[in-house]
Formats: C-alpha cells, sequence, structure tokens
C-alpha cells in the first residue's frame, strides 16, 4: 500500500512547476488507498477557441493522472467567464464572446478532451449555472474579499495602468468569480498553468473566507515548448502541433522536434511511467536505443490517442515510406545553424544555392523543401530544431538549428 501511494505521489508531481499544500494532497490520496474515498480535482477552461493543441493538453494529461489515484474531475466550462474574458497576460481588454460561439467551442473543447480523460470519472460543470445567480449583492461581497491594490500587484494589470492602457472592471471580478467557482464547487485540488497563479489562488483564499472547512491545493503546471523549443507552443507562432491534425502531419510534426525536447513532451504528454521513461532514457545515453526510434514511439502513442489505437503504427509506415520513396541519402551533410534564419540564408550558408538572389529564384520556382514541404515564402525565419533541407531532386542536406 505505501509502495502504490508512493508511486502515485510521484507520479502527480511528475512535471510539475509549483504545488501549494502537498500535504493535503497527500493525504487526499492516502485516503483514497486507505479508505476508498475520491476527492475533486478541478480545472477551468475558457471557451475561447474551438480547437485544441498539444500545450492545452498538459492540464488534460495531469487530471487523467489524478483520476488514476482517486481524482473526480470537476471539467469546469467558463461559459460565464468567457463573456468577461480572462485578463492573465493580456496586453487589452479582450474581445468579448457571443453565446453561439461559446456553445460551437463547447463541443469541440470536450469532444476533444474526452480522448484523454475517463467520462466516468469526470464532471462537466459550467460556471454560468451559479454565477448568474449570485445577483448585485452576491456579487458586492465577493468584491470585498479583494482590494485593488492587492488586484494592481498583479504583473499585467500593474503593466497596464502603468501605460495608461484601459482596465475594463468586470476583468478586476475575472479572478473573483474563478476562485469563488472553487467555494461553489468545494474542490479539493485546482490545476493551471503558472501564468494562472494569482487566480489558482483565489480560490484558496474565497473557500476561507465563505467558511468551508477546507482550502483547496494548487497544482501548476509549466508551458510546454512548441515545435522550436523555445517559445510556448502557439497558433500565431506557428509552432503548434493540433489535436485535429491529420495523422500523418501530427506524426512529422513530432518527429521534427529536437532529441532534447522530446524527453520535455515524455515528461508533460506522454501517458507512460517515470520508470519506463527513465529507461527509455538510459538506453539512449548508453547507445542501446536510438532518439529516432524513441521519438518514433511517442509520435505513435500521440496519435492513437487522438486517432484511435494503430492510427500511429500507419502514421509511422507512411512516414517512412514517403522518405523511401524521395530516395533522400542516409548519410547527409549536416550543418549547424543559428535559430532565427532566413530561410535564404540557409540556402546560401549550407551551399545549396551560391547567391542569394539565386534562393529567391529557387523558391518562387517550387525547388525548395523543407522536411518534403514546398517552401515558397523567403520570409520564413527557422526555429530551433532538426530538419532535412532540399533544393531540386537531388540535393539535401540536415540542419540544425540551434
Amino acid at each position: 500500500m505505501k509502495d502504490k501511494i508512493t508511486n502515485a505521489l510521484l507520479e502527480i508531481k511528475r512535471g510539475t512547476s509549483e504545488i501549494i499544500d502537498i500535504e493535503n494532497i497527500e493525504k487526499l490520496v492516502t485516503n483514497y488507498y486507505e479508505k476508498n474515498e475520491n476527492y475533486y480535482v478541478k480545472a477551468g477552461f475558457d471557451p475561447t477557441a474551438p480547437d485544441l493543441h498539444l500545450g492545452h493538453t498538459v492540464l488534460l494529461q495531469k487530471l487523467a493522472i489524478f483520476q488514476k489515484y482517486g481524482g473526480i474531475v470537476q471539467f469546469l466550462i467558463g461559459n460565464f467567464t468567457a463573456t468577461i474574458g480572462d485578463p492573465t497576460g493580456k496586453s487589452a481588454t479582450r474581445k468579448v464572446l457571443s453565446d453561439e460561439d461559446i456553445i460551437k467551442n463547447i463541443q469541440s473543447y470536450t469532444t476533444q478532451a474526452f480522448k484523454i480523460l475517463d467520462q466516468s470519472r469526470t464532471q462537466i460543470v459550467f460556471n454560468k449555472d451559479w454565477l448568474e445567480d449570485l445577483g448585485a449583492s452576491g456579487i458586492l461581497m465577493l468584491a470585498s474579499n479583494l482590494t485593488v491594490a492587492r488586484m494592481l500587484e498583479r504583473d499585467d494589470f500593474s503593466k497596464r495602468y502603468n501605460s495608461n492602457t484601459p482596465i475594463a472592471v468586470s476583468e478586476f471580478l475575472y479572478p473573483l468569480l474563478q476562485g469563488y467557482d472553487s467555494v461553489h464547487l468545494q474542490s479539493d485540488i485546482e490545476i493551471g498553468g503558472t501564468d494562472q497563479k494569482f487566480n489558482l489562488l483565489m480560490g484558496r483564499q474565497l473557500q476561507k473566507s465563505y467558511g468551508l472547512n477546507k482550502q483547496q491545493a494548487v497544482l501548476m503546471m509549466p508551458i510546454l515548448e512548441g515545435l522550436d523549443g523555445v517559445n510556448k507552443m502557439s497558433k500565431s507562432l506557428g509552432n503548434y502541433i493540433g489535436v485535429t491534425d491529420e495523422p500523418n502531419d501530427m506524426f512529422g510534426k513530432i518527429l521534427s522536434i529536437s532529441d532534447e525536447l522530446m524527453w520535455r513532451y515524455y515528461e508533460l504528454l506522454s501517458s507512460k511511467d517515470l520508470t519506463t521513461i527513465q529507461e527509455l532514457k538510459k538506453g539512449v545515453e548508453d547507445k542501446t536505443l536510438h532518439p529516432k526510434a524513441i521519438k518514433e514511439m511517442l509520435a505513435m502513442e500521440i496519435v492513437d490517442r487522438f486517432h484511435g489505437i494503430g492510427a500511429g503504427g500507419v502514421a509511422r509506415d507512411e512516414f517512412t515510406k514517403i522518405f523511401a520513396k524521395k530516395d533522400i541519402p542516409t548519410n547527409l551533410k549536416e550543418f549547424t545553424l543559428e535559430s532565427g534564419i532566413n530561410i535564404i540564408q540557409a540556402l546560401v550558408q549550407t551551399n545549396l544555392v551560391p547567391s542569394v538572389s539565386q534562393g529567391k529564384r529557387d523558391l518562387k520556382g517550387g525547388a525548395v523543401k523543407l522536411d518534403q514541404k514546398k517552401i515558397d515564402d523567403e520570409k520564413l525565419i527557422l526555429q530551433k530544431g532538426e530538419f532535412v533541407l532540399q533544393k531540386g531532386k537531388k540535393n539535401f542536406v540536415k540542419i540544425i538549428v540551434k
């Protein structure tokens, strides 16, 4: 029993950035094993976009871990708070979503989430169900729990205030409303990203203010780096892997990440336990396992998760077939380039073209490919990773962007 509890806590702590009140989590997990008592883990999702990428699924993976060890997930859809917009990290007041957009996004979110979560151990809750009933007196009582000075301690609000950028009063209410969700749901644990710390702690504060006989523990997960290995995964930066990406695209994108970043993805995204991951890492270090094979294993696991068992193997075979058909040499000449290099400069520095002007002509003529995909944007910037750069049918080089 003790070993099971120890292992459960190791998996819960895995990959976390910060945990507040770990003693409470240990008690909840122990009670599950010794008394078969479940506990409630809350995570809030504002339906601000219809599609998720792998960065969003870091929280879902952690929720799935909690489900294995006694947690009942409170999957909170912020259909009320979405009408305000989470101000975290924003430099301007967020655009208010329409009810139609919110409904559409909710359907997409839940469909994608249940490819990771156990539906039988998940409660989908909507904060509109209780926040609309607070009324004016309830909102005023809620607002009395936080001072303006404390709110302005938040970095994002402080920057906007000092630069005379408008802050709507409704945005001050957002963390209070998120915290009140924890009061209503009587959550035992809340998880979120590191950027959500202020809002997550609000739940602890309000549970105490409203006389609950407990305060939720808080677990924060890091932001997942995108394909470049530097910036957070983001659609706007183009360094993302969408959970609705086609299997072949998803597989190829995962295979393009660096060997170093692969272990980060294993830690935050894989369902493999820590012992198994450590064995794989040791195999790569002592050269009994090839990093490409381990990366393929990760890619297949993630493709299987979102496209069904077996889809990863099919994507791997297709990927191998495509490269074999294109007669890509096995021993490519390698070039190390600096992150942020322009595609034209990359062509010149790898001796694929003699000049910038020739590089532009080849690009416009469709003669340039990056990992088998034609490139025609001469402003393309290459970020961190390993790629096969090709000009024409027979000229290939491997580039390592650092």
